[in-house]
């Protein structure tokens, strides 16, 4: 009998005067999520995450959100992203780019990626409301941008059309935990990272 895989996991603790940050990911999950930022709208945009992208993920996140959410949904891309680098390793055997278009009603978001270890975030989104509930949707782009940064990801999010804006926020979040699960995936043809250059 083969022996199986090795999970691909990780866990990052994050503290600095503004935030601390606890998150445990694993990769090949089932989609189990345990999310408690101080920040509802990205506890649930971050539980979608992982549901659709079958990540496990726990968070426990404090930060000075008596300031305002900058600092800690800024600090979550950081520990998402230096997760996700984590958990892949060299990144061998894996397919390495991803794309998905989901549709959520009115709205169409393409979410297409390369895990490069060359971080680039393109946001071709603009969002009709400044807030959707207490939430700063100009923050979005922040988590993307500090994840990309993070994680080595080459990153491209667009709005094809949308009105809500809360239904385009959770789009580019869905989107990407799709697009994330394809290009984490095997790719058994592999026979060590898939790049001419033979690292990333």
């Amino acid at each position: 009998m083969a022996a199986s895989r090795p999970k691909k996991q990780s866990e990052i603790h994050r503290q600095t005067k503004e935030t601390d940050i606890r998150l445990a990911l694993t990769l090949d999950g089932k989609g189990a999520a345990a999310i408690s930022t101080g920040v509802p709208f990205m506890d649930h945009m971050l539980t979608l995450f992982a549901v659709h992208g079958f990540f496990d993920l726990t968070i426990k996140a404090t930060g000075d959100t008596e300031v305002d959410d900058h600092h800690t949904v800024e600090d979550l891309g950081i520990c998402l992203g230096q997760a996700f680098k984590k958990a892949l390793g060299d990144g061998k055997s894996i397919r390495r780019y991803g794309h998905f278009a989901l549709p959520m009603d009115e709205t169409l978001v393409r979410v297409t990626l390369d895990i490069s270890n060359r971080p680039y975030l393109h946001y071709g989104v603009t969002v009709p409301d400044r807030k959707v509930g207490s939430f700063d949707t100009a923050l979005a782009q922040e988590f993307l941008r500090a994840f990309s940064l993070h994680a080595g990801i080459t990153l491209h999010v667009e709005l094809a059309h949308g009105d809500n804006s809360h239904h385009i926020l959770e789009a580019i979040f869905k989107a990407l935990a799709k697009a994330l699960d394809h290009a984490c995936g095997a790719e058994p043809r592999a026979k060590g990272v898939l790049s001419s250059k033979g690292m990333l």
